[in-house]
């Protein structure tokens, strides 16, 4: 048994499980760190490229797609701390492109079929993801998701992110899915953060968070961007075909969308990142806000951020999405509750306790801590979710974690 309670017997089959993932085929390389006390083991396994190239390595920088939702809230949660945002005041004051809202009448209506709001959208309803716009993979088609790819408020997609004024202007235009508070919604609110951070601080996301969270948790790998001169540090990107399998490229490294600064800072999504800077992240907020002494957030902040936020009114889409349409979301999401900026557990529904925080990314990343087990567990590959394999790599990766706990 380890002094931390790993036995020597299960960090063997976590290797191994991960090892056969790789030598699956499906999988070209992964970085898995994870840690628990003050124990720490790091695997790393396969290539950067799927046809080979470089070892995949500790520093390895990767696009944590939506594995940024949980570390670019951190700034909003300073600002709550230091009293320059209210959960409860209206965003009009620095989000006045969101003031006097419309809302649909039904989720497929014709933009112009609404009723006004019940109320205005507060800081709560953002921080939440409840402010009524969002992603809502049960409704593709309809002219209200129609309308947001066209305006290119979300990434990935051929119409590129515009700038955050921009950006906000063509976010105002569109009505309301639902009403403020009503309904869980993925993505948008999480870029939302972003905006009104810089709005409230009359600075950009990025030097704001490098300043309050980034260099006081020494995570000096993550950014917005890739440096030039750390180009070969990031892998190539896959989204395989789900018919054939094959490796088709997303995201080149060199040229591709994270080698220059983007127009728009998103919180949603944009960040890269290394294992050890999100371990840094993930043990502050173990440890209530402190990290090497040094305090990054209350620890009021931090318990208001990993603990459910929703009803289950507002969680009921998520809660449907999770359960009847496993094949989309590949049984991602079964966690019940979700905090600010991460899904919280709500009921034990596989080998993670309630009370687990985090949250997974699109490019296959996942990063979660455990108080109950004081564990910490990040896992990095670059296949998109096109496929069920990263998805299936990452439950077997916290699977093997809980298994090898030995106390």
């Amino acid at each position: 048994m380890g002094n931390n309670g790993f036995s020597v017997a299960g960090l063997r089959r976590v290797r191994d499980v991960l090892a056969r993932h790789v030598d699956s085929g499906r999988i070209p390389g992964v970085v898995a760190l994870f840690s628990r006390g003050g124990e720490t083991h790091v695997e790393t396994l396969g290539t950067m490229r799927h046809d080979g190239g470089a070892p995949m390595r500790r520093d390895t920088i990767f696009r944590m797609a939506s594995t940024s939702k949980p570390v670019s809230i951190a700034a909003a949660m300073v600002l709550l701390d230091e009293c320059r945002l209210r959960l409860d005041d209206t965003v009009d004051e620095w989000l006045p492109e969101l003031a006097d809202r419309r809302v649909l009448t039904r989720l497929d209506a014709e933009l112009d079929d609404t009723v006004p709001a019940r109320r205005p959208i507060t800081v709560r309803d953002v921080l939440t993801s409840t402010f009524g716009l969002g992603m809502d993979m049960t409704a593709l088609g309809t002219p209200i998701l129609n309308a947001i790819f066209e305006r290119g408020l979300t990434p990935n997609l051929p119409v590129p992110v515009p700038e955050q004024d921009e950006w906000m202007r063509r976010l105002g235009e569109l009505p309301l899915m639902h009403q403020p508070g009503e309904h869980w919604q993925y993505q948008i609110s999480s870029d939302l953060v972003g905006v009104l951070v810089s709005r409230v601080t009359g600075r950009s996301f990025e030097d704001f968070l490098r300043e309050r969270v980034f260099e006081p948790l020494g995570m000096k790998d993550t950014g917005f961007h890739v440096p030039a001169d750390q180009i070969d540090r990031l892998p190539t990107l896959y989204a395989p075909d789900p018919a054939s399998g094959e490796f088709l490229v997303w995201d080149e490294a060199k040229g591709g969308r994270w080698s220059e600064a983007p127009a728009f800072q998103g919180g949603g999504g944009g960040l890269v990142s290394t294992a050890d800077d999100y371990h840094a992240y993930f043990r502050m907020l173990l440890n209530g806000g402190v990290h090497n002494g040094r305090r990054i957030l209350s620890r009021a902040a931090v318990e208001l951020m990993t603990t459910n936020r929703l009803t289950p009114e507002q969680q009921a889409a998520r809660h449907a999405l999770a359960v009847n349409n496993v094949h989309i979301s590949f049984g991602q999401g079964q966690q019940g509750g979700w905090g600010f900026g991460m899904a919280v557990r709500t009921y034990r529904g596989d080998y993670a306790p309630i009370g687990q925080f985090g949250w997974d990314g699109g490019a296959g990343t996942s990063t979660y801590a455990d108080p109950a087990n004081q564990l910490t567990g990040i896992l990095l590959t670059q296949v998109g979710y096109s496929v069920p394999s990263p998805a299936r790599l990452m439950n077997d990766f916290w699977t093997t974690l809980y298994q090898a706990l030995d106390d």
